[in-house]
C-alpha cells in the first residue's frame, strides 16, 4: 500500500514498512483528508472539510472533524482531533496511537 505526501513542497511516497504495518499511509492519507475540500475527491466525495463555508460562516468545521475521526478510527488504536484554541485558521491536533504502539502528534490547519 502507498500514498503520496508533500514535504517541505515536494512529493513523498508512503508506503508499508519493512514489518508490513501500514500506519504511516494512514496518517498520512489522514493528513490529506484534513486538507481535502469537501467533494473534491472523485473517489470520497463526502469526505473532507467544508474550507469556504467555514470562511463565510465563521464556524469552525467540527461536525466535519467528528465525521473525519470516525471513518479513520478503526485504522488505529486510539485516535484523537480535538481543536487549537484562539488561531484564525482552523486548525485540529491529532494524536494517534497506532496499532505497534506508536504515538504520533501532529497539528494540521484546515
Amino acid at each position: 500500500m502507498r500514498v503520496w505526501g508533500r514535504v517541505n513542497g515536494q512529493w513523498v511516497e508512503v508506503s508499508t514498512g519493512a514489518a508490513g504495518l501500514n500506519q504511516m499511509v494512514y496518517v498520512t492519507w489522514l493528513a490529506q483528508v484534513l486538507k481535502l475540500n469537501l467533494g473534491e475527491s472523485p473517489f470520497w466525495a463526502t469526505w473532507g472539510i467544508p474550507q469556504y463555508q467555514t470562511i463565510m460562516s465563521q464556524i469552525a468545521p467540527n461536525y466535519y472533524m467528528i465525521l473525519t475521526q470516525q471513518n479513520f478510527s478503526n485504522l488505529f488504536a486510539s485516535l484523537q482531533i480535538s481543536k487549537v484554541p484562539n488561531t484564525f485558521n482552523p486548525t485540529y491536533t491529532i494524536n494517534v496511537l497506532t496499532k505497534n504502539g506508536a504515538h504520533i502528534t501532529a497539528e494540521i490547519a484546515t
